[in-house]
């Protein structure tokens, strides 16, 4: 029970409802603390976005290169186009869906937020697409160098990196979430939108089991096996997933229930892939929170972002994802670079977003871990065609 009561989803939930009702019964003099407040809690947050951009892109990709060998690069090529696909879908869906939401983009009527009386400016330490150019190159380079003294030095920067994230913004973050959905009652924008929000979680959730269904699909054509011998046995591990809110903490359980579908899955495949896909393969996470930049960027801004922008914000999102901490929220927030600096979402913006994808995250990553077992079948598929027996795999994974 007590796992339950501090578990993050219901924290930023008490911080939901206590900060709309403070919001609306709220006057002047309070909402000048409100802003103030919540203005020093939004720097404090952007200033590590950078920080977790490199923290997290850079050491993945040293971990990849060090480890390119074929069945890996399959692997992360599936999984990557797993995520990509997901996120286009779900763009797709947007533009087509979004638009037909009811959706009040007329200020008229709300009230205007107070100006911050107290402004503590912490600037980043470099803007978030050089942090992003940086990651990139600087992951590159030292995996072709082979400095390997500069891995070490990454992956212990990248452990900083998640003690920061995990002690710091996500402990922060239900009381910016108060502050925000305090001013967001205070404007009365929260309760005209609730019905909105109401009905995206229902359409991401939707969207979810099509995108499953399409991956079992793929899986079943390329391995030539039936996929409901894999589906029949991922009840509990779609359950733990809900539950935990982590790929990596339901780790243990998808093992098992992949383990059941031999009839699918090759013995050495599912000691392979579900493993690894449970850190690269984040297409239910992506899925949710394409639709949901959307939707906010109606709410908020009165418009969806342009198709360039967005198909940029899927694929750059797809690279972040193999790169997301194991933590709950963890897509959402190695990508809150891609969120400021492609999407151009302030932090009211940004705040909404980490609240919306926060409470209905535990779907998301369900989702991705039962994929996963439709990964693995194509996996299965791939080196059965090219005829490579247990004991070759083996050894080219260990190359």
């Amino acid at each position: 029970m007590k796992k339950i009561i501090t578990s993050l989803p219901v924290r930023l939930l008490i911080g939901v409802i206590l900060g709309i009702a403070v919001g609306l019964a709220a006057n002047e003099p309070v909402m000048l603390v409100v802003v103030s407040i919540r203005y020093v809690l939004n720097q404090l947050i952007l200033f590590c976005v950078p920080l977790i951009i490199i923290g997290f892109i850079a050491p993945s990709i040293t971990k990849l290169g060090q480890n390119a060998t074929r069945l890996l690069g399959v692997a992360v090529a599936i999984a990557y186009a797993s995520s990509l696909g997901a996120a286009l879908f779900s763009m797709l869906a947007g533009y087509g869906l979004i638009p037909h939401l009811s959706i009040v983009t007329d200020v008229a009527g709300l009230k205007e937020l107070p100006d911050v009386v107290f402004q503590l400016d912490i600037p980043q330490i470099m803007p978030v697409m050089s942090a992003l150019v940086l990651s990139l190159m600087l992951g590159l380079a030292v995996t072709w160098t082979k400095a390997e003294a500069f891995i070490k030095l990454l992956d212990e920067f990248q452990k900083i990196v998640l003690s920061v994230v995990t002690k710091i913004v996500i402990p922060v973050l239900p009381v910016y979430i108060a502050f925000t959905f305090c001013a967001l009652a205070y404007e009365g924008t929260i309760t005209v939108q609730l019905p909105v929000f109401l009905e995206v979680v229902l359409i991401v959730m939707v969207g979810h089991y099509i995108w499953m269904a399409l991956l079992y699909f793929t899986g079943a054509v390329c391995s030539g096996k039936n996929p409901f011998d894999v589906i029949r046995n991922y009840g509990p591990a779609y359950l733990t997933a809900v539950g935990t809110m982590s790929s990596a903490a339901t780790l243990a359980v998808a093992l098992r229930c992949a383990k059941k579908s031999a009839k699918a899955l090759r013995d050495d495949m599912v000691d392979f892939g579900i493993p690894l896909f449970a850190n690269i393969h984040l297409c239910g996470s992506v899925l949710t929170e394409v639709f949901f930049v959307m939707t906010i960027s109606q709410i908020l801004y009165g418009s969806i972002p342009s198709p360039g922008t967005m198909v940029l914000f899927c694929i750059l999102l797809g690279v972040f994802a193999v790169g997301a901490p194991g933590v709950p929220g963890g897509t959402v927030m190695a990508s809150l670079g891609l969120i400021t600096g492609v999407l151009q979402f302030d932090g009211m913006g940004t705040a909404l977003m980490l609240t919306i994808f926060a409470l209905q995250d535990s779907f998301g990553t369900a989702c991705n871990v039962t994929g996963d077992g439709a990964l693995t079948m194509i996996l299965t598929g791939y080196v059965e065609r090219k005829g490579i027996r247990a004991t070759e795999t083996d050894m080219r994974i260990n190359q």
